[in-house]
């Protein structure tokens, strides 16, 4: 039998050269190529980067190590065995039941004389995340391009994705979906009893302008101990400013009130108010 020269890495990153019938390494080079082509069939991506692609291979080859299905342990037969296991599975997600669910919402465009009107969109919840933020956004981006409306963090840190979701104001980006099963469609509208800009988006400019005349900064009596470097704060004077930090200004709450609604030039609002007693 014909045998060649293949270097070998040792423990401890020595090499050494040993001998190795040719049948062995057309086994190998078969079986590179079925985990090559499982990984492309299972990349995460429709057009895996060389790195993803690579990633994908050396994980497929860690399983059939562990399986014990590499060389030596039949590997062509083992290989075929994954590959009809791989083909099963994406048979099994193809065939499954989609999740529809109906999301009715708010549509105003501004360079078009219609009226505000409600659009419905289907979206399949086996194919997007379980916020309102991820329906909306598979909307915007696979079936309307110009639905409108704000969004920035995704992680309720930044207000900018407040709406009004089934009556009830709140952060898309942390409200979950309804289920699918629920025969009522998802209504979606801007925060009410605001200026609409666009779509789902209201104009913030009177609730800034509420928030900014409180001045909500901080404003010494007697000059500080040390000028130049900071104040020390006691945890007992850090612990007064829960519940009075929180506020992220999604003016949710403010449009919640009806006193703010019916005197938005006059009333300040709860977040105004909750900001101008935290440094009273």
């Amino acid at each position: 039998m014909e045998r060649i020269h293949m270097p070998c890495f040792l423990p401890g990153g020595s090499v050494a050269h040993r001998l190795f019938p040719l049948s062995y390494l057309a086994r190998q080079l078969t079986l590179t190529c079925r985990v090559i082509v499982i990984a492309v069939k299972s990349a995460p991506l429709r057009s895996p980067s060389p790195l993803l692609l690579l990633a994908s291979v050396m994980a497929t080859a860690r399983v059939l190590l562990r399986r014990g299905l590499l060389p030596g342990h039949r590997p062509i037969a083992a290989t075929g065995r994954l590959l009809l296991a791989q083909t099963h599975s994406s048979l099994s997600a193809s065939a499954k039941p989609k999740r529809l669910k109906t999301f009715s919402i708010y549509r105003w465009n501004p360079e078009r004389p219609e009226s505000p009107q409600m659009q419905e969109y289907e979206v399949d919840l086996n194919e997007c995340g379980p916020m309102v933020l991820d329906a909306l956004l598979k909307i915007k981006n696979e079936v309307d391009p110009s639905l409108t409306f704000r969004r920035s963090c995704r992680e309720g840190i930044c207000g900018s994705c407040a709406m009004n979701i089934d009556g009830d104001n709140g952060l898309a980006c942390l409200t979950k979906i309804p289920a699918a099963e629920s025969a009522a469609a998802a209504m979606i509208t801007p925060l009410p009893h605001m200026f609409v800009v666009k779509d789902l988006v209201v104009d913030m400019t009177n609730f800034y302008s509420q928030y900014k005349s409180v001045e909500p900064w901080l404003k010494r009596k007697d000059p500080p101990p040390e000028m130049g470097k900071e104040v020390p704060q006691s945890k007992k004077d850090r612990a007064k400013l829960d519940g009075m930090y929180e506020c992220i200004l999604c003016a949710c709450c403010s449009t919640s009130c009806p006193s703010y609604w019916w005197n938005p030039e006059t009333y300040l609002g709860p977040a105004a108010l909750l900001h101008a007693h935290r440094f009273l």
